[in-house]
């Protein structure tokens, strides 16, 4: 879809080596959207100071009147149905997917979205985009297993082990937005953090003792989703579940695991297209 110029102005609030916010952006990216970065600094946080959300990544555009949407994936639903529908205004789209407060097992509040997987189109704009109603609903479970799943395997894998840890600080603070002290802080003493962290979150997620064999096995279960006789699962270009599962593993490019990923796995040639036409 093409827009007119200077009708989208968006500012996306991030920390580059999230995976929701790696998400947003290889979806802004794939089409042609520009877009403003404004990095957060994720200990203080005062650059969303302005938010009752937060968390990132937040997007605020403005197609006429100013908002502001929050959650990687309602963000990317919010926008396609904008680019693809133009009966609606952004405004309009975004209330279709209102916050609901929920509690997890903890009684901890948290904010779902139920129907963020959905793109708001009528009858005749979901026919040209989704021709079989299969295409629709292959999409929609694989930006699920990315946000419920896949996602939950990076963290685990790139804090393995002590020295997988500091080169993943080390990464974070470099790309990052810390002062010189909050980041030799964050460096070190994050990368302890995390290492213990992982370990919890392994068995939260209930991961082999070598977290490698998930991450290998989720990635090879994509690729055999994909299959050999399309490019990426949407065909010829990629649809909004290869720019999720795009987003998702590029934030471990640089470190052992992403290494160690394209080694063992049959990603590669996928991930490469990906990056061609991003």
């Amino acid at each position: 879809s093409q827009l007119p110029a200077g009708s989208l102005q968006l500012t996306l609030y991030q920390y580059k080596t999230c995976p929701f916010c790696s998400k947003v952006r290889a979806f802004l990216d794939y089409h042609g959207l520009p877009y403003e970065i404004v990095e957060v600094n994720p200990i203080m946080r005062k650059e969303i100071k302005f938010s009752s959300y937060r968390k990132v990544p937040i997007l605020l555009a403005n197609a006429g009147s100013p908002l502001q949407l929050n959650d990687s994936s309602v963000i990317i639903s919010a926008i396609k149905t904008y680019l693809i529908s133009r009966r609606n205004s952004l405004e309009e789209i975004v209330s279709f997917y209102p916050p609901v407060k929920t509690l997890t097992e903890k009684g901890k509040e948290v904010l779902e979205y139920e129907n963020k997987y959905w793109l708001m189109l009528d009858e005749k704009e979901t026919k040209r985009i989704y021709p079989v109603k299969e295409v629709r609903m292959e999409e929609m479970k694989w930006r699920k297993w990315a946000d419920d799943w896949l996602v939950h395997l990076i963290s685990p894998n790139v804090y393995r082990t002590p020295k997988e840890a500091l080169a993943s600080f080390d990464y974070i603070v470099r790309e990052g937005k810390f002062g010189t002290l909050e980041g030799l802080f964050a460096k070190y003493m994050g990368a302890v953090a995390m290492f213990f962290v992982s370990k919890r979150l392994k068995k939260r997620h209930n991961l082999r003792e070598d977290v490698r064999e998930d991450l290998y096995e989720a990635v090879n279960e994509w690729v055999k989703a994909v299959g050999k006789h399309r490019l990426f699962m949407g065909g010829n270009q990629p649809n909004l579940a290869d720019l999720a599962v795009y987003g998702v593993l590029r934030v471990m490019e640089g470190l052992e695991a992403f290494d160690d990923m394209m080694a063992h796995t049959k990603i590669q040639p996928w991930y490469q297209r990906m990056e061609e036409v991003i």
